[in-house]
């Protein structure tokens, strides 16, 4: 890879600017979460519906995540970035206008289509930005100001009052302005680039690679559990805290529409600080496999204590942070340990197909679970078959982490590793 070689103010900014849009996108996924309960009272959605609203923005990236490196390859991040943000920007307009469900539907699905390229593409300008000094510790510095997004969802039923008052609506059209001001950051951070690029005077070579089917035959066992701890670890947390936590924390442990939000905000709050941090600590040791083991087990501890107890409820959302901090840190990085350079972005493609694939199947499943049994505040019990499920599937998750450790990630492997 060519990077490109901007002055040091300049990269800064445009990783300014990619934390900007990165907050708006991450605001408007998590926007259904908080009129979850809305939805049900005042439009008559059920539990399978609120899950579908954010099953089908993962749902289409099953099979399109894969021409997302191809798009960024052969037309450049900054274009890709903008293009995606635009997308996006069209969804949540679309998602907040819409007079019925099918609409909404629609709106979520395009704003998924844009979505996941865009996350893909914000990598490959990080990386183009900084490659060789301090990507890593870039990449989850972004990503953490980003999650500042899903934080302000969590929080706005407390900010924003008067919105929430007004129904369903008004909070989905504060997630559309998020929206197009995640566009205009984009469109900041093209224009920044059309001038770095016209000053360097040549292209440079793209970070992401096509997907080859055979480069499956060549990735190792550690890579295949690494990718079945993705699927599952994110299935778990991002279908759970951002589509039912809410509404489970309101039903089950009697919390208010603010509190529920303010509660379930901890989480993203919690990983701003500690995912840069964590990652620069696996950066100074070593040592990454046995951070992701740990991280990785404290997601089905934290929802056990989350359903067997109802006064630690800040405990298991405590852990739960924890987990979402160290995770995402580790994962990527040791991604990149245990395959091959050049096969890294055929690697990542795979990775967030699955991903996509079962947060969206999570999503629908748990909705589907809630449904049948009937999940209200008149019966909080009908949960508990949702919880099961969660928990089971975090547990296979955790197993997973652990075998890759006792592997592939013993101290003499990593340190030869990263030798």
């Amino acid at each position: 890879m060519n990077p490109i070689t901007p002055s040091r103010a300049t990269a800064w900014w445009i990783c300014a600017l990619v934390a900007a849009a990165l907050y708006g996108n991450y605001y408007v996924y998590d926007s259904i979460g908080p009129v979850a309960d809305a939805l049900q009272a005042q439009r008559g959605f059920s539990d399978t519906q609120v899950g579908l609203l954010n099953a089908v923005y993962s749902l289409p990236n099953v099979v399109l995540i894969l021409l997302g490196g191809v798009l960024v390859d052969r037309f450049g991040a900054a274009k890709v970035t903008l293009g995606t943000a635009g997308i996006c920007l069209l969804g949540a307009l679309l998602t907040a206008l819409s007079p019925n469900f099918e609409g909404m539907v629609a709106g979520r699905l395009l704003f998924g289509i844009g979505a996941e390229t865009f996350g893909i593409s914000t990598l490959a300008v990080l990386a183009e930005y900084f490659a060789g000094s301090n990507v890593a510790f870039t990449m989850g510095l972004a990503l953490s100001l980003g999650r500042l997004g899903s934080y302000s969802t969590d929080m706005s039923p407390t900010w924003f009052p008067h919105a929430y008052a007004q129904g369903w609506q008004p909070p989905l059209l504060i997630a559309a302005a998020m929206a197009a001001a995640s566009f205009a950051a984009a469109a900041a951070y093209w224009w920044i680039d059309r001038r770095v690029s016209a000053a360097a005077k040549h292209t440079a070579e793209k970070q992401a690679q096509p997907f080859v089917w055979r480069d499956l035959l060549h990735f190792g066992k550690a890579y295949w559990y690494l990718l079945i701890l993705c699927v599952l670890w994110y299935s778990v947390i991002l279908a759970f805290r951002s589509t039912f936590s809410i509404k489970y924390f309101q039903h089950v442990h009697g919390l208010d529409l603010a509190a529920a939000g303010e509660m379930n905000s901890y989480v993203f709050l919690a990983a701003v600080f500690a995912t840069p941090a964590f990652g620069w600590l696996c950066d100074r040791v070593g040592r990454y496999a046995p951070f992701l083991a740990f991280g990785a087990v404290l997601l089905p501890i934290s929802l056990a204590v989350m359903a067997l107890s109802r006064s630690g409820l800040w405990v298991s959302t405590a852990l739960i942070g924890v987990s979402f901090s160290l995770v995402p840190a580790v994962m990527w990085p040791l991604a990149s340990k245990v395959v091959a350079p050049n096969r890294f972005g055929t690697a990542i493609g795979l990775m967030w197909v699955v991903q996509n694939a079962g947060i969206g199947g999570a999503n629908l499943v748990a909705g589907w679970l809630n449904t049948r049994a009937g999940a209200s505040a008149q019966n909080p019990a009908g949960y508990n078959d949702m919880m099961w499920f969660f928990g089971i599937c975090s547990v296979i998750g955790a197993v997973f982490a652990l075998v890759l450790w006792a592997t592939a990630g013993r101290k003499d492997q990593e340190l030869a590793s990263r030798a």
